[in-house]
């Protein structure tokens, strides 16, 4: 569906399609759009993978099992990147997963979901995050009114670098993790939460597509395409260092490729650069403070 989706705004690329195994249990798909019309390059990947997770892991995931005790592991979800050719049109990320933690006897320990979505500008335009947090505010008022609310603010407090000062990689979205069925504050099942992630993958018909759409073909120049670059070199920075799905991945032994699949084909790191001397980039930056985009009208 998402492979569909992105085909269609792109215009003219196609997906490469790459199947692979884990060595530990499981595996996945990985679908790539590279140099395309639109999208410089566009990640979506699938995974289903299990096995024993490390001393100590089971606690970094925030999972329930004692401290020192052997746990096992099931964790599949989908996860998509789509970095676009024009800076006017902004990165978008969206990753739904969900995870079981058992013991040696094989017994259920926990089990949760996570995920999230999140839009990255590299050209100021605050009509663009209005539309895509206005798209998912609805998608999750379809569920529960408590959602979008709660998963705006986590995602505020989980997209920053800290090594940067706290910047926020991008102006947000909605972030939610170790949401487990019948215990969180909206009270929703198993089955309720499942549903809850396919809306917000199909949320992007709604939240990005007419982004895309109506910016795709702005014209820009080389000040607009360095600042796009520089973005983007922070955008790798929080990838990195900071994102639990990646640090996830190389830490069980997942395919290399389909981790980092999500990093920029082009990025660019200024020595001391100082991102204020420049209007533009000031202005982009002023739009990475969290608000309730929402909410606002002007």
């Amino acid at each position: 569906e998402m492979t569909e989706l992105f085909t269609g705004l792109d215009g003219g690329g196609a997906f490469r399609e790459d199947r692979w195994t884990r060595d530990g249990g499981g595996g996945g798909v990985t679908r790539i759009l590279s140099d395309g019309k639109t999208f410089a390059k566009a990640g979506v990947n699938r995974s289903a993978v299990d096995g024993i997770l490390p001393f100590g892991a089971s606690q970094r995931l925030g999972g329930r099992m004692l401290p020192g005790e052997q746990a096992s592991f099931f964790a599949t979800g989908l996860s998509l990147v789509v970095h676009p050719r024009n800076p006017h049109v902004p990165t978008v990320h969206l990753n739904v997963r969900y995870f079981e933690l058992t013991d040696q006897r094989g017994r259920l320990r926990d089990a949760w979901f996570g995920g999230g979505t999140d839009l990255t500008p590299m050209y100021p335009s605050t009509n663009d995050a209005r539309v895509f947090h206005c798209a998912l505010r609805a998608a999750c008022e379809q569920h529960h009114r408590t959602l979008y609310p709660r998963f705006k603010m986590q995602c505020d407090e989980y997209f920053q670098s800290a090594h940067r000062g706290g910047e926020a990689r991008g102006v947000g979205g909605v972030f939610f993790d170790h949401v487990r069925p019948d215990e969180d504050d909206s009270g929703l099942t198993a089955t309720e939460l499942f549903d809850f992630g396919g809306a917000l993958v199909r949320s992007l018909r709604d939240a990005y597509a007419p982004i895309v759409e109506h910016r795709r073909s702005a014209a820009y120049g080389e000040r607009e395409r360095q600042l796009q670059l520089r973005r983007r070199g922070r955008y790798a920075e929080f990838n990195l260092l900071h994102d639990r799905g990646t640090l996830f991945g190389l830490q069980t032994g997942a395919r290399v490729e389909s981790v980092l699949m999500s990093l920029p084909p082009e990025a660019a790191w200024t020595y001391a650069h100082e991102g204020g001397t420049d209007p533009l980039e000031s202005a982009l930056l002023a739009m990475l403070i969290p608000r309730d985009w929402a909410g606002e009208e002007d």
